[in-house]
């Protein structure tokens, strides 16, 4: 039975902890960081479908992240239609191929050189599902007025941390594509003008042949300070 109680009008719940040893703790820790650092962006899907409840689960998953004044200001739209993914593709690929053919400074494309990206996005039609998430810049009441939001990007990172990890403890991979820009998002799905398009995130399973660029992550002390 979950102890539940009103505080100043409004109900709370006792928040059930789960405590370990220190050496547990640690142990927990290292474990869930090397599970972690396995965890890679994919370019080459597989089209071996996935089931629709395992994203279901994913979502909600994300859903749990924190936000501002809790006004959840995300909305998760999820496309399997091959034709969609089709025309997505096709938008996407020509907003990439002008950056990648101009608009993206010599610095940029540099840096990108050991990823070996380019404008061509296959994978957007590979992948069996694409999950696109938007922002809301505010909330539209049922009266027509609109509502505010806090913090609208800081909670659809969070979101999109918490999805990118459910993912990965699905055994499926990801990719965080951010077409530039992203307008057609909110035309080709509809979306209402309170939301933004924020990440476009192919989801499956990677293709039997994948490379990945060997990374060098960060060393604690390159990324952290202790004071």
């Amino acid at each position: 039975m979950i102890k539940t109680k009103l505080i100043n009008g409004y109900p709370f719940m006792a928040y059930e902890k789960e405590s370990f040893l220190p050496a547990e703790m640690t142990k927990r820790s290292l474990e869930f960081y090397k599970w972690m650092d396995k965890r890679r962006t994919v370019r080459d899907f597989s089209d071996k479908p996935v089931p629709k409840e395992t994203i279901e689960n994913i979502l909600m998953a994300a859903s749990t992240a924190p936000s501002g004044a809790h006004k959840q200001p995300w909305t998760f739209c999820v496309v399997s239609d091959p034709g969609l993914k089709k025309q997505l593709r096709e938008e996407a690929e020509k907003e990439e191929s002008e950056s990648y053919n101009g608009r993206m400074p010599q610095e940029w494309l540099n840096d990108l050189l050991p990823l070996q990206t380019d404008w061509r996005k296959e994978f957007l039609e590979t992948a069996p599902w694409l999950i696109i998430v938007f922002k809301k810049s505010y909330e539209l009441n049922s009266d027509g007025s609109k509502g505010n939001v806090y913090y609208a990007s800081e909670s659809c990172g969070l979101a999109c941390g918490f999805l990118l990890t459910a993912i990965h403890h699905a055994g499926l991979v990801a990719l965080t594509h951010t077409p530039s820009p992203m307008n057609f998002l909110s035309k080709l799905l509809n979306r209402p003008e309170n939301e933004k398009p924020f990440l476009l995130i192919p989801v499956g399973y990677p293709a039997d042949e994948c490379w990945v660029p060997v990374l060098k992550r960060k060393e604690l002390n390159e990324m952290s300070v202790w004071l």
